[in-house]
């Protein structure tokens, strides 16, 4: 991708064709290379270059950050396989702006679009992606009883005779593995600290067994390190067929040590905010772990997963329910990726959306919190249905990503909210809800993905509220006192149907408020006649850094 300093805008442009319900196998036309051949919908990117200061880091450690990134060039070879396939053979027959955008998509479906198609020769993307066979079918699969079949670390693939079977990843990528867990020990013996020692060497196993409880034990065990490599098997969304299986990423980042250390104090008030949720006991019985803790970091580099579409700007992980009960999380606030997100698109959007006399509400300080409140918030609630159905992921399936991201949402500020009237967090609740409202606007235009739904639920319960209103020039005006209300019962409204791992209930919720209304999307074109950027991309690497 062509070298830009600064912040400039990437516009790139695509046809969506054929978006059938049923996923079709992705074959592409034969011959001549594929372009783009009509101007349907406009998407633009501003290139954001990632770096920061590491005047005070040891050499030892900035060779680390050379071996991390070069791990995370691994992640991002098994990601594209998992999210499409052969890479070169595509891109072999693209060229110019669309294979820009096929790159930043990790293949032919727009990832800020409802994964609609956008090279010619491809119909929508597959819900499994390439965890399973394309042909492969929901009851086929069900009935199949494959031992590791829900397993987030195996691939479903069919035999000579037509039956199902499972691959684990360290077998699939056996080659590329070795290589990874090969760096991961080199920067082992670079690491002073004891902490991410110990990590990057149980984890190096880890991604060799496709067995990550020690290492995620251990991640959470690091307290004083200056640098951080999050890398592996990770998130589940881009199985959309189950939510089972889980896609390679990696982040390399170095962590705000001033920054972070105004955050410690509020991981202890996490158990006190779960018997404060607004919902009957029995939803609330799970004790949070008390080891959470909160840091800020910059990211230097991007990889796989959260490199694809839109960018992750905060990390609330491990997201094993043992560790999370046994030891809690940890959050990781992305400070220099916010703070472009915030400057380029939230503050540009609040501009055209939010009404004059709430428009000084929109303040970095705030979204900095609602985000970060977001990540805490994953660790509330419930992670076992009360009812015998399993894990809430095991009962929501294909349904629990979404969720569990507006669960997130509104609990965040249900917890900026609660903050504030025990005066140990900073602002004014309107800059909160304000923000938060202009936030939805910026998270919607990622289609139906877990965060657009999310955010969709969130925006259509709260209309129907009265949380806010619209005014005839189509900018909008939050009601104080019905946003609260409102955040309160869409809090009990998720939290019960996660407790009682109520798939059919879920699905019924996003089927009513999970999407754009006409009206809505009148409001969000605004955004794209004002040439608003939709996402950001990065330069990014070793040479970026000044290594």
């Amino acid at each position: 991708m062509k070298s830009i300093i600064g912040i400039s805008f990437l516009t790139l442009c695509l046809v969506l064709i054929n978006c059938k319900k049923e996923p079709t196998a992705p074959n592409i036309v034969d011959g001549e290379k594929q372009e783009i051949v009509q101007l349907d919908s406009l998407k633009s990117y501003a290139t954001v270059r990632l770096e920061t200061d590491l005047s005070h880091l040891s050499d030892k450690e900035k060779a680390m950050l050379v071996i991390m990134i070069e791990a995370s060039q691994i992640m991002d070879e098994l990601f594209w396989y998992e999210a499409y396939g052969d890479k070169e053979e595509l891109l072999s027959k693209v060229a110019g702006n669309t294979r820009n955008y096929v790159e930043i998509n990790y293949g032919p479906w727009d990832r800020l679009d409802n994964m609609q198609s956008f090279v010619k020769g491809f119909g929508p993307k597959p819900l499994g992606a390439n965890f399973y066979p394309l042909d492969m079918t929901v009851e086929e699969f069900e009935n199949a009883n494959l031992p590791e079949g829900k397993s987030q670390y195996t691939f479903v693939r069919r035999n000579e005779d037509g039956g199902l079977y499972t691959v684990p990843y360290h077998v699939q990528f056996k080659d590329q593995i070795a290589n990874a867990a090969g760096l991961l020990r080199k920067a082992a013996t670079f690491a002073d600290d004891e902490g991410l020692k110990i990590y990057l060497e149980t984890r190096a196993t880890a991604l060799e067994t496709d067995k990550y409880f020690e290492s995620d034990i251990a991640w959470m065990n690091m307290k004083t390190n200056r640098l951080d490599f999050v890398v592996g098997p990770i998130e589940t969304y881009e199985d959309q067929l189950f939510g089972y299986k889980a896609a390679h990423e990696a982040y390399v980042l170095v962590k705000d040590m001033e920054w972070s250390k105004k955050l410690e104090k509020y991981a202890k008030f996490l158990p006190e905010l779960q018997r404060n949720l607004p919902v009957p006991d029995k939803y609330k019985t799970e004790s949070p772990g008390t080891d959470s803790d909160l840091n800020a970091y910059d990211v230097v580099y991007y990889a796989g997963d959260c490199n694809a579409g839109g960018k992750t700007i905060a990390i609330n992980l491990p997201n094993d329910e043992r560790v999370q009960l046994e030891k809690g999380t940890r959050r990781l606030q992305l400070k220099n990726a916010m703070r472009a997100k915030f400057d380029k698109i939230m503050v540009p959007i609040a501009d055209v959306l939010i009404d004059d006399s709430q428009r000084q509400h929109v303040k970095f300080d705030a979204f900095f919190a609602n985000v970060m409140f977001h990540e805490v918030a994953h660790g509330l609630g419930i992670k076992n249905t009360i009812n015998d159905k399993g894990t809430v992921r095991e009962a929501l399936k294909e349904q629990q990503s979404h969720l569990e991201e507006g669960k997130a949402d509104i609990l965040g500020l249900y917890m900026v909210n609660q903050l504030l009237e025990k005066g140990e967090l900073e602002g004014q609740k309107e800059d909160f809800m304000v923000t938060f409202l202009a936030g939805i606007f910026r998270s919607v235009r990622f289609g139906e993905s877990a965060h657009g739904s999310a955010n969709m639920i969130c925006f259509n319960y709260f209309k129907e509220r009265g949380a806010f209103k619209r005014t005839k020039e189509g900018k909008y005006i939050v009601d104080f006192p019905k946003m609260e209300a409102a955040m309160n019962g869409l809090s009990e409204l998720i939290l019960t149907l996660q407790g009682n791992g109520d798939y059919e209930g879920v699905k019924k919720l996003t089927e009513q408020k999970g999407h754009i209304s006409k009206e809505l999307q009148k409001d969000l074109d605004k955004l794209k006649a004002a040439g608003i950027p939709d996402d950001i991309i990065f330069e990014q690497g070793v040479k970026v850094l000044g290594l």
